[in-house]
């Protein structure tokens, strides 16, 4: 074993600098030993026939070609570059002498940077980014731009590596990329989510399986929010299969109907009765059962379906409105969320008209759902064009998750915005917490001003109830109102909730 080990290091170091181009540095020397040895004749044949055979063999090519897969914006090695030094260091490591460790790193939300602020920002950004992540690593150490914003670090070798010691590393990544970067006089603030796996704790196997398990970490960071920092573990890797198998699955989900709409009740404040339900996607899978959707939506983006996610939402939420129609239910709406790759589609607006009339309704029983980020953060002119022709077409449009996003007035104003949604953040508690009561009382006293309707999520308690509407909330939904639902359980939810109406007292606004 101890053989192999140095027969492995000899052909590691020395090999390729006598095979290689570096031997020219002892050219000088070679040539004296030539003319010693054979006189002038040798000096010659020695001093001009070495370089011809190296570029005759193809070495100086070889040795150019290492760098000619190089990313423009910022200079890094790319995947390819990246592969080859990771399985050196693999084998490097194979014997447990010499540590090492594979880092993955993502800027989060550089999208955000692009549409806000342009392409060009976004390559400063990405470009300041790499430099500062560069600057926390050791000369040795090996950095490849993989992605738009994401990054792959392997360690050089060392005796002395472990856990906390990439724990600290990737807290220093993290700092440096949280300094804010300039951009054309605006200070540009950016996170960055990490995962890494320690060569020791990598799946046996290649240097693509250890690579893999660093990505396994990286997307359980990201399923956990921004600027988060995971170990790969077995417990991970065996998320990470349960995920690939839901991938592998969720094009057929979509097609046969494992995945639909199911529908949460929204309450008016002043008379009890239910003013619309809210579409939400749910997954029944065979194996897994009832799947939350952060469990599948992100995977749905990253393949690409949204759209066609976004399609069934809506075909089965206008569905479900003629069905209650036809058995008399008093259903005045369902709100369906459009997220920004459909905004961004052109046809949005055919397919919305040609759904409401292939269901014989009209488009005041549809509130389309957008959030507050969209109209925040400079919409492109396809969403902007989409939403006003979806306003036009006589959708209520209605503003998601309201008050995390900074829209502006004038934003609000534009966009034709009919109602705004409060967030559940602002209502958690709310009727034990002053504060969260002035805000409340805050977003209210515009939404009045501005001649705009107000829903409440996220209501869970009777205290909460009562505030909001005593505050001049007009609709809530929440559990304290009503679960998520498949169609088939709201009409006798419907006739269960017009049943405790007789027996509730109408609750008043506040007059002040």
């Amino acid at each position: 074993m101890q053989v192999s080990h140095y027969l492995a290091r000899f052909r590691e170091r020395i090999v390729p600098i006598l095979l290689g181009p570096p031997v020219l540095a002892f050219l000088p020397a070679l040539a004296l030993a030539a003319f010693w040895l054979g006189g002038e004749m040798a000096l010659v044949l020695t001093s001009l026939g070495l370089p011809l055979l190296f570029a005759f063999l193809g070495l100086y090519g070889r040795e150019a070609g290492r760098g000619i897969s190089r990313d423009s914006v910022t200079g890094f090695m790319l995947r390819e570059g990246f592969d080859a030094e990771l399985d050196r260091v693999f084998g490097q490591t194979a014997e447990g002498s010499l540590r090492s460790a594979c880092f993955v790193v993502q800027i989060d939300d550089i999208r955000s940077v692009s549409d806000q602020h342009g392409h060009g920002a976004a390559d400063i950004v990405v470009n300041r980014m790499g430099e500062r992540i560069l600057s926390v690593l050791r000369d040795n150490d090996t950095v490849a731009r993989l992605g738009d914003a994401r990054f792959a670090i392997c360690l050089a070798p060392v005796r002395q590596l472990d856990l906390e010691l990439c724990i600290q590393l990737a807290g220093r990544i993290q700092t440096a990329v949280e300094d804010p970067v300039p951009v054309d006089g605006i200070a540009i603030y950016m996170s960055c989510s990490v995962g890494f796996c320690l060569r020791n704790r990598a799946p046996e196997g290649s240097s693509r399986q250890w690579f893999e398990a660093a990505s396994d970490a990286l997307i359980e960071a990201g399923l956990h929010g921004p600027s988060v920092i995971r170990s790969f573990t077995r417990d991970i890797q065996k998320r990470s299969a349960a995920r690939q198998d839901l991938r592998d699955d969720a094009t057929r989900a979509l097609e046969t109907g494992q995945i639909r709409p199911w529908f949460q009740p929204q309450v008016c404040t002043d008379t009890g009765r239910v003013s619309g339900f809210e579409a939400l996607a749910r997954w029944n899978h065979p194996r897994h059962g009832l799947l939350p959707p952060d469990e599948f939506l992100p995977m749905l983006s990253e393949l690409g379906l949204m759209e066609r996610l976004g399609d069934i939402i809506l075909a089965g939420s206008m569905t479900a409105l003629r069905a209650w129609d036809a058995a008399g239910a008093a259903v005045p709406r369902v709100a369906v969320n459009v997220g920004t790759d459909q905004l961004r589609d052109p046809a949005l607006t055919d397919r919305v008209r040609w759904e409401l009339d292939r269901n014989n309704l009209t488009a005041d029983r549809l509130a389309v759902e957008i959030v507050e980020t969209v109209v925040s953060e400079r919409p492109d002119d396809m969403v902007t064009r989409n939403i006003r022709s979806l306003a036009d077409l006589g959708c209520v449009i209605e503003l998601d998750d309201f008050g995390t996003g900074h829209a502006s007035i004038s934003a609000i104003r534009r966009f034709r915005i009919s109602r705004i949604k409060i967030d559940r953040s602002f209502i958690l508690k709310a009727d034990r917490d002053p504060e969260q009561q002035r805000l409340i009382g805050a977003i209210l006293s515009m939404a009045e001003r501005l001649d705009l309707d107000t829903v409440a999520e996220g209501v869970e308690t009777v205290g909460e109830h009562a505030l909001l509407a005593q505050l001049g909330c007009g609709h809530v939904q929440g559990f304290g109102i009503g679960r998520p639902m498949p169609f088939e359980q709201t009409l006798p939810w419907l006739d269960e909730h017009r049943a405790k109406l007789s027996n509730v007292p109408e609750i008043r606004r506040n007059a002040g």
